[in-house]
């Protein structure tokens, strides 16, 4: 196990569940991104202001992310689930646009306050999405 797959595991050990469920979601969209054949996850904690879970492909000569997943340490805690603007089309106009929002570029952005089934098979889908993207860009 590689010392960030060890920080992601502690990590989610010792997250404290909240009545919003947030944990959960967080573990639901970290198994989902596994079942990707071509994804390489990367965990950068940075203690006191967010835990990011982002999603290049293996073998990535850029390391271009298709997805960032980050709790936000707040009481409760909550995540964001970023993509590149570009990488996604988000029909129902759920996310937010956040010009220069991902690693400087523009970016859609969902806020999941809460563990909430509908939006987080939405966000999946979108992850999907930006996956098959970037999959079609390397």
């Amino acid at each position: 196990m590689t010392t960030a797959q060890q920080e992601l595991a502690s990590f989610v050990e010792n997250w404290e569940e909240s009545a919003e469920g947030n944990k959960k979601a967080f573990e639901r969209l970290y198994t989902y991104m596994q079942t990707l054949e071509k994804a390489a996850l990367t965990f950068f904690p940075r203690p006191g202001v967010t835990y990011s879970l982002r999603g290049v492909l293996e073998n990535d000569p850029d390391n271009t992310l298709f997805v960032m997943v980050d709790v936000i340490e707040d009481s409760p805690r909550w995540l964001s689930v970023c993509f590149y603007g570009a990488m996604i089309h988000d029909a129902e106009e759920k996310g937010a646009f956040v010009p220069g929002g991902l690693l400087g570029q523009d970016a859609v952005c969902f806020d999941l306050e809460e563990y909430n089934e509908k939006e987080l098979t939405y966000v999946e889908q979108r992850i999907a999405e930006a996956y098959a993207a970037r999959c079609k860009g390397v």
